[in-house]
């Protein structure tokens, strides 16, 4: 009779647990939101640089991002989505970056461009007339040809992601951009920087680079021309050099020599004219190696 008994309390007992642990178990469980790990840039643009007609801007792209166009135009993708963007000197007031994502999504940023004001000079004369001879344009074409081969050159270097230094340092005897106008009709505005430091001062890479052409041949307008990739389509031009110490498919450090301040070509006198281009945009020197340290 007592195990009776007893049996039936624990029966008892274990019924009057029951729906509490049927209630606890059917009792919404609360979680906290989910924590996303990634910040909040990274689905968007980061980019650094001179926002004006003739800068460079270094970026990255949002993650994920499997193509990227600049004002239509594609452009390359480098490791970690980092890529290069230059600002023509006739660049307009605004461009515009996509990039275009996994599952048909894009992310665009536009841009706004500061122009700058050019140092134009208007002359009350008409501009000398007279046509080349056609030897001159025979020897001019195949020149061109071998400058536009050398410039489509890419070369695997990131000469691009460092601060261009000078690669001579003095007098700045031209100005990137400026341009003439005789009688209203303009010249070729200047493409470079010129420098003056005195015949013979030795010249040297402004950034790690591939030297993708080298003289000799001098060329006709540009005398001793060495022209230098430094990646992602950013090339550097030294001309009228007296001497140039590179050759061809060499690779050249930040600071290396590559040649002498000279008067070759058509040139007025010695004097080192840098020109850079991304892609075909040409680019203001002076952004990107900053005042020149005396």
């Amino acid at each position: 009779m007592r195990h009776r008994i007893g049996d039936l309390l624990l029966f008892l007992l274990l019924a009057s647990l029951l729906p509490a642990a049927s209630l606890s178990a059917a009792a919404p469980v609360e979680t906290s939101s989910p924590v996303s790990l990634t910040e909040p840039a990274s689905a968007d643009f980061a980019l650094t640089g001179t926002f004006s007609q003739g800068g460079l801007i270094l970026g990255t792209a949002p993650i994920g991002t499997q193509s990227l166009t600049f004002d239509g135009d594609p452009i390359p993708l480098g490791e970690g989505g980092r890529f290069l963007v230059g600002l023509d000197r006739d660049q307009g007031a605004t461009a515009v970056l996509v990039a275009r994502l996994a599952g048909g999504r894009s992310v665009r940023r536009d841009l706004a461009i500061a122009p700058r004001a050019w140092a134009i000079e208007h002359v009350d004369v008409s501009r000398r007339q007279g046509r080349p001879s056609d030897e001159f344009l025979r020897i001019r074409e195949r020149e061109i040809a071998r400058i536009e081969a050398a410039r489509a050159q890419r070369s695997r270097v990131d000469g691009w992601r460092q601060d261009f230094i000078w690669p001579v340092t003095g007098r700045i005897s031209g100005r990137f951009g400026s341009q003439r106008i005789y009688r209203g009709e303009p010249a070729a505005y200047h493409s470079g920087v010129d420098v003056a430091p005195g015949a013979g001062a030795l010249v040297v890479a402004p950034a790690d680079g591939v030297i993708v052409l080298a003289g000799p041949p001098m060329f006709s307008l540009e005398g001793n021309l060495v022209l230098v990739d430094h990646g992602m389509g950013l090339n550097s031009a030294f001309l009228h050099l007296a001497t140039v110490a590179v050759e061809a498919g060499q690779r050249v450090r930040q600071g290396q020599p590559i040649g002498t301040v000279g008067a070759t070509g058509r040139a007025t006198g010695p004097h080192l004219h840098w020109s850079l281009k991304w892609n075909d945009a040409r680019l203001d020197p002076l952004l990107l190696a900053g005042p020149m340290a005396r």
